[in-house]
């Protein structure tokens, strides 16, 4: 589980017009369709031929819970792909992304700054170019410390710094121990 890779998916998925399938049947078929086959879904979720098959016709309807849950992953990762680039676009163009964390978070400062960490809730409008970095890092396949080290260049910016106005010594932004992390496009 990555809490970066799935806030951002999570933020993604709110600019879908609509639902995702719900049931297994409806999930199989839509996969079946977009995969074209049944030989290539069964692969995917690594299970029988002959089970998509009977998933499609509805003569089984309750997956177990791992194969519901890469059916679900595989489904949504599929869903509405122009509507997610959109979204995605916008955000790294004009719209920029929030976020609202709680979290323990510190920084490195001259000697005398009071830069101790503590446990701040932050809701932060970040600006595009952030938007970008993060969504660009995400498909390059960045794990959750790079995500995070973005994240925590743009607080350094936008909430210490204040876009240049003030702390222009810091350093640098430790952002560790996340209680919560939503984004928001």
């Amino acid at each position: 589980m990555t809490i970066f890779g799935d806030g951002l998916d999570a933020a993604v998925h709110k600019a879908f017009t609509r639902p995702a399938p719900k049931s297994a049947g409806a999930q199989m078929r839509y996969l079946v369709k977009k995969l074209g086959g049944t030989m290539a879904v069964a692969q995917l979720l690594r299970i029988s031929q002959r089970t998509v098959e009977r998933y499609v016709k509805d003569q089984i309807k309750t997956p177990r819970l791992a194969l519901a849950a890469r059916l679900e992953r595989e489904v949504k990762a599929r869903w509405q792909p122009q509507i997610r680039a959109k979204a995605k676009a916008k955000a790294a163009t004009t719209g920029g992304i929030v976020i609202d964390t709680r979290a323990r978070m510190g920084y490195t400062a001259p000697i005398g700054s009071t830069d101790q960490d503590r446990i701040r809730h932050l809701t932060v409008a970040l600006p595009p170019v952030y938007a970008a970095r993060l969504f660009e890092a995400q498909e390059a396949g960045a794990g959750d410390a790079r995500l995070q080290q973005i994240a925590a260049e743009a607080l350094k910016e936008v909430y210490f710094q204040d876009g240049g106005r003030r702390a222009g010594s810091l350093e640098e932004v430790r952002f560790t121990d996340i209680e919560h992390l939503e984004f928001d496009l």
